[in-house]
């Protein structure tokens, strides 16, 4: 039977979360959606919240940082969770299967409100349990699931809440997550709590997963608005005259404090974002070189392979064959 009462809102019972854990996920977000729990209950005095960990197949989880997490069972074992949560990172169209999806969209009905942390979104997608919701995902990722799912409506929030659905773009929204969940149910107070036991404060889920408006206050902030502009424009890359005329200055003065505060120059800088960029996509997706170079400023495939083997030592193919 279908559980209807949302779980963001005042509540003294306790509340159970199962988290599907899929290989090559990473620990920082499994900490993230669960040490604030664990710190709200110590804090409480009372268990408030409980949770148990699931796999595809009742499995330990390999992490990409090699750790193994321990798994309380498959899907099946979250059964009488109020909510679920996927937690997924790399490689996710293989390690979530057909067969796993086919289950998750079965026990959907059964929670209260589905998650999906960093590219658990994509599962939730995949499974048809984000049509007509609004949704985050992984801010590398945004593009690609936009297009991928266009029953979704995808924003660029570190996390979203929508109904009986919730998303966050990876660890650190996570964790805003979680502490929004702690206020829902219990108050500003113990949030805060919870916030100072870890060293830090929430952010709403409406800001922006990578914000150009709090720059590395290390750098010099007309440095600060030069790289901003670089990451917003990686597919149609300014010359250095462009991006100083646009913060300011002279292009030797912004090549001057370039080097000071990062010591390259403001073009080296940007090649290197684009470059950074293009690995992701080679990696993590399976879209033609040809694509990767456009949508990375590149003007051909072949001018994409030349600059990625001069600083990766190896060319694109290679990378991609491994």
């Amino acid at each position: 039977m279908a559980k209807s009462a949302t779980i963001f809102a005042p509540s003294n019972q306790p509340l159970t979360l199962a988290l599907l854990v899929l290989p090559q996920s990473s620990i920082l977000e499994v900490a993230s959606t669960l040490d604030p729990l664990r710190s709200a209950n110590r804090h409480l005095g009372v268990e408030a919240y409980r949770w148990r960990v699931v796999s595809p197949e009742g499995r330990a989880v390999p992490l990409t940082c090699g750790i193994e997490l321990p798994s309380h069972g498959p899907l099946a074992a979250a059964e009488g969770a109020e909510a679920l949560a996927v937690i997924a990172g790399f490689r996710q169209s293989q390690v979530a299967t057909a067969p796993l999806i086919r289950d998750l969209s079965r026990m959907a009905g059964r929670f209260a409100a589905l998650g999906g942390i960093d590219a658990g979104a994509w599962v939730l997608a995949r499974a048809g349990l984000l049509n007509g919701h609004r949704a985050t995902v992984h801010w590398e990722d945004l593009e690609d699931f936009a297009a991928a799912h266009p029953q979704v409506d995808v924003v660029p929030d570190r996390y979203v809440i929508d109904r009986s659905r919730f998303t966050a773009g990876g660890a650190a929204p996570a964790a805003d997550l979680m502490l929004h969940l702690i206020r829902a149910r219990h108050g500003p107070a113990l949030a805060l709590q919870v916030a100072a036991s870890f060293i830090t404060t929430a952010r709403d889920g409406h800001e922006p997963q990578v914000s150009p408006a709090q720059p590395d206050p290390r750098l010099d902030h007309r440095v600060a608005q030069a790289i901003a502009r670089m990451e917003a424009r990686l597919d149609a890359p300014e010359t250095t005259a462009e991006t100083a005329a646009a913060v300011g200055l002279s292009p030797r003065r912004l090549e001057q404090i370039f080097a000071g505060n990062l010591g390259m120059t403001p073009a080296a800088y940007a090649l290197t974002l684009r470059l950074q960029a293009a690995r992701r996509m080679i990696s993590d997706t399976s879209h033609p070189l040809a694509e990767v170079a456009l949508r990375c400023g590149f003007s051909s495939a072949s001018a994409l392979s030349r600059a990625f083997a001069a600083r990766f030592s190896q060319p694109p193919s290679a990378l991609r064959r491994t």
